[in-house]
């Protein structure tokens, strides 16, 4: 027999393993209520490095040093299922839909405007109505510069030394030492 705490979790634990979830259940959407709750926090503190540093650590799920820069407004579906490495910058404007883990390297550097979609919505009309998502993880390795307005789309593994045109749509895999732009991106230079 399921607990009540067991049955509270399920969607989420659903969404965390990649399994079709309703994402209009309840503890889900106060989650999400927490996360914009903690990006306008963030916010409010961002001229106060005391504090900064600490919202930022209080928003997502790890950090990998005291350097991270998040410009206001940014918003995170759940926050705490993205993870970023040292020194990671990420200017106005940018929407991480983190329904599974996102993990960011070390040295990534966001444009205005990026997207990040981990979460996946039904082709079949019946199903969408009925609320059912699917979400799978995103991978950005070390040194990668995502330009403005750049879109990455559900499943996609980023690799080192990356950069990423303005107006990209990422929609596939991306090898270490390239520049990848259009839509869908392509590789265009080797570096």
């Amino acid at each position: 027999m399921e607990s009540s705490n067991d049955a509270k979790y399920a969607e989420q634990r659903k969404m965390l393993a990649g399994k079709p979830y309703f994402g209009g259940d309840p503890y889900l959407t106060e989650l999400r209520k927490q996360s914009q709750e903690r990006a306008a926090k963030l916010a409010t503190v961002r001229h106060e490095p005391a504090k900064y540093s600490a919202a930022i650590c209080e928003l997502l799920g790890s950090v990998g040093d005291d350097n991270a820069i998040m410009e206001s407004p940014m918003f995170f579906d759940y926050g705490r299922n993205t993870h970023v490495g040292k020194r990671f910058q990420m200017n106005i404007s940018c929407t991480i839909l983190d329904c599974a883990r996102v993990d960011i390297g070390d040295d990534v550097l966001f444009g205005p405007c990026v997207k990040i979609f981990t979460a996946e919505h039904p082709v079949d009309p019946a199903a969408r109505l009925a609320g059912v998502e699917s979400a799978r993880p995103i991978k950005i390795g070390n040194n990668v510069w995502v330009g403005g307005s750049a879109i990455i789309l559900p499943g996609v593994t980023i690799g080192n030394s990356v950069t990423i045109g303005a107006g990209s749509v990422v929609t596939k895999d991306v090898p270490d030492n390239v520049v990848v732009a259009g839509n869908p991106a392509r590789i265009i230079k080797h570096v």
